[in-house]
């Protein structure tokens, strides 16, 4: 089992400088890549607060530069946004230069905000991605190629930024039966947010893609899994409240952009609550909050729950900080990893055991 970062990029104190937020990704990613995390993942949106990251991929450029070891993921790369010979180009570039370090994760979007500003149909996008996935087969394994497709055509092209030694292996991000089914016919490695909730959802979307492999006549046991969650090592109770809040106000966007709710005061998305949102209490208690030992606890729950291969955190959300981002960072290595591995084993054989048990 295999654990990662997860940087949004977002912030909600208006006027906070991009560069800042930049910086304080890249920091984590160092201090995640000297701590010996397996991933660093960076997310794409436009146009709001919500994430200032438009290019994944040049995330893990800017990282591959000032790291060693840590691959680096899109978070992902909303493939419909694209013109597809620029993107396969920009995903040679950004493999080649992080030394084969590159993990694609795709995504159809969801939020018609940005669709209708890049001027696209959001209702194509899955049909849109899955074509561009058999363009990027061709593009890697064969010299030159063509295309003929409903969404895109390309005459006989050479796509020149290569991979350093073989195409990317793919993530699939979503809650959707379609991707999962995209995922599991193509050999993808799907992957989904734990939103709000706790364990019992983690369990329900874990047999939720079971079904998508069953249905292609897969066997569900040996399905590899990404799980994102938020994290914050805590001291007291107001703390554990104040990083929850700023986790439902990352939910209370992303919520109102897939619905068309959304409201924007200039550069800035109106926080508004949505319906059925759990009290924040609530919140706290389903998340990974707390101390060492209350996260280890929890950890070990949604690991049984939702049986991963790797789970992604999303340690800086809202105006939760940079500097309490890195400290819980760490102390996952130096605290958290270890009692976990106390009550389940080597975290390195997790998924095998799980398998076979």
């Amino acid at each position: 089992m295999q654990f990662g970062v997860f940087s949004l990029m977002g912030y909600r104190e208006p006027g906070t400088p991009t560069t800042r937020i930049f910086e304080e990704a890249a920091e984590q990613t160092r201090l995640a890549d000297a701590l010996g995390y397996d991933v660093a993942w960076f997310a794409e949106h436009h146009f709001s607060n919500y994430c200032v990251c438009p290019s994944p991929l040049m995330m893990v450029a800017h990282c591959a530069a000032t790291t060693q070891t840590i691959r680096l993921g899109t978070a992902v790369v909303v493939v419909p946004l694209y013109a597809p010979a620029r993107l396969l180009a920009e995903i040679g570039m950004a493999d080649a230069i992080s030394g084969g370090r590159l993990i694609l994760g795709i995504g159809s979007g969801y939020q018609p905000y940005e669709f209708d500003r890049f001027e696209v149909d959001l209702t194509q996008s899955k049909s849109m991605t899955e074509e561009f996935m058999d363009m990027y087969d061709l593009a890697f394994t064969q010299e030159t190629f063509s295309f003929d497709g409903e969404h895109y055509k390309l005459p006989n092209t050479h796509i020149s930024a290569r991979p350093a030694n073989r195409k990317p292996e793919v993530w699939i991000a979503g809650d959707s039966p379609i991707n999962h089914r995209i995922a599991a016919r193509r050999g993808y490695v799907p992957m989904f947010t734990g939103r709000f909730n706790g364990p019992d959802y983690l369990r329900s979307m874990r047999e939720t893609i079971e079904a998508s492999w069953v249905a292609e006549d897969l066997d569900p046991s040996q399905i590899p899994l990404g799980i994102q969650r938020f994290m914050c090592v805590v001291n007291t109770r107001k703390e554990a409240i104040d990083y929850a809040d700023n986790a439902r106000h990352q939910m209370r966007h992303a919520a109102n952009l897939r619905r068309r709710e959304e409201v924007m005061d200039g550069a800035m998305l109106v926080e508004t609550p949505t319906a059925n949102e759990p009290p924040i209490e609530e919140i706290v208690d389903n998340l990974l909050i707390g101390d060492c030992e209350t996260i280890a606890e929890k950890l070990v729950a949604e690991i049984n729950a939702g049986n991963p291969s790797h789970m992604m955190f999303q340690f800086q959300v809202g105006s939760s900080g940079h500097h309490k981002a890195l400290e819980s960072i760490e102390k996952f290595q130096s605290d958290i990893k270890p009692m976990v591995e106390k009550e389940l084993g080597p975290l390195d054989q997790l998924n095998e055991w799980h398998v076979q048990r």
